[in-house]
């Protein structure tokens, strides 16, 4: 009986000791399962084949001045496709420029971008620079720090135009009577590295853009600014750069007959050619009337009646003209011109001239306008 109870107690202790062996097998091994799991893949490290430096940041800005920054960048690899530039955290700063201008210097690329100040803090962006592959193949992403730049504010006088440039060429200009107070002068101009939209003249009756065109680094616009009719010039100045000191800029007020020739389809006709041909006929006329009193033959009256005739109609010309409702009354002889009228109902004006393409008429308070000749009555 003994016996037998040695061999059961000797068999319950064998299998307890297998069955803990087995749980912690299994123990284990599920821990080693969960830590397989959720460890992490060892991290692929991206190659670096961008190397970034600045060649060239200003030393001082003027809020409002438009400015540049290059960069070097040498690529390490031979085939790629482009270079992609991002950028982070700039302050009182505005990118102008989202692609850049670029220089190739053998394996070096000189990447020219334009920012705008629009604080006294300036804080050039932080660069990021990829190379861009058409494979699969991807690389790291290289980070050139920005850095602050001194920043000042201007003191502008009265007639400051709110242009800070590297130059400001007035090419042509040309002045015109808008209405019994008021002269327009029509101007156009180019620039270097500014913002011509920001142009704008105080002190004056009206004014507008007839068109622009802001390419950073030659920039052109066509202007016109009514003035009162004393003014004898057109004075403005504009903050040379490189100069780094106002510039004043005059255009003479010199009144002409017809608007401004800047392009060649508002060149006004001749007028002074139809004032000759009307003292040419007066002329005739007188002739015949003396020669037909003196000598009382009705030949000389042919010298009376046919210029008598040419000049009632050349006078019908300069005769009111019948405007359509809703015509659009135009500063300028041109379509993109400012429309400062659209005519209610339909009116009889002055014609005072005529391009190609438009009429010049006259209101009865004295006030000059373009209008189309597609919106003439006849047409």
């Amino acid at each position: 009986m003994s016996k037998l109870a040695f061999i059961s107690f000797t068999l319950f202790v064998f299998l307890q000791s297998l069955f803990a062996q087995i749980e912690i097998e299994d123990i284990n091994a599920t821990a080693e399962n969960n830590l397989t799991q959720t460890q992490p893949p060892a991290e692929i490290i991206q190659p670096k084949v961008l190397y970034l430096s600045y060649i060239y940041t200003p030393k001082r800005v003027i809020k409002g001045e438009v400015f540049k920054i290059t960069l070097k960048t040498l690529p390490v690899i031979e085939n790629f496709d482009d270079i992609i530039y991002n950028f982070s955290d700039g302050r009182d700063i505005k990118l102008l420029t989202e692609k850049p201008y670029r220089e190739e210097d053998g394996r070096y690329f000189y990447d020219t971008f334009y920012f705008q100040a629009t604080g006294l803090h300036v804080k050039i962006p932080n660069v990021i620079a990829n190379i861009l592959t058409n494979t699969d193949e991807t690389y790291r992403p290289t980070t050139l720090l920005g850095k602050e730049i001194d920043t000042i504010s201007l003191h502008p006088r009265e007639d400051f135009c709110n242009i800070i440039a590297k130059d400001f060429l007035i090419k042509k200009y040309k002045t015109t009577v808008y209405d019994n107070k008021h002269n327009i002068v029509l101007f156009s101009a180019e620039a270097k590295q500014t913002i011509l939209a920001d142009f704008h003249l105080k002190n004056i009756f009206a004014e507008g853009f007839e068109s622009i065109t802001d390419t950073i680094e030659n920039s052109k616009m066509i202007y016109y600014a009514v003035i009162d009719n004393d003014k004898e010039n057109l004075v403005f100045t504009y903050f040379n750069i490189d100069k780094n000191d106002f510039v004043k800029l005059a255009i003479p007020i010199i009144v002409e007959d017809d608007s401004v020739a800047t392009q060649s389809d508002i060149n006004p006709h001749d007028q002074s050619k139809q004032k000759i041909k009307i003292i040419i006929a007066i002329s005739i006329i007188t002739l015949g009337l003396i020669l037909f009193l003196l000598r009382r033959r009705i030949f000389y009256l042919l010298l009376v009646i046919i210029p008598a005739i040419y000049l009632i109609i050349l006078m019908s010309k300069q005769q009111e003209i019948c405007i359509k409702q809703n015509s659009k009354i135009r500063i300028l002889p041109l379509y993109n011109s400012t429309i400062f009228e659209i005519t209610q109902q339909r009116m009889y004006l002055k014609k005072v001239g005529s391009t190609k393409n438009f009429t010049k008429v006259e209101f009865k308070n004295n006030k000059i306008g373009w209008i189309s000749n597609e919106d003439l009555c006849s047409n």
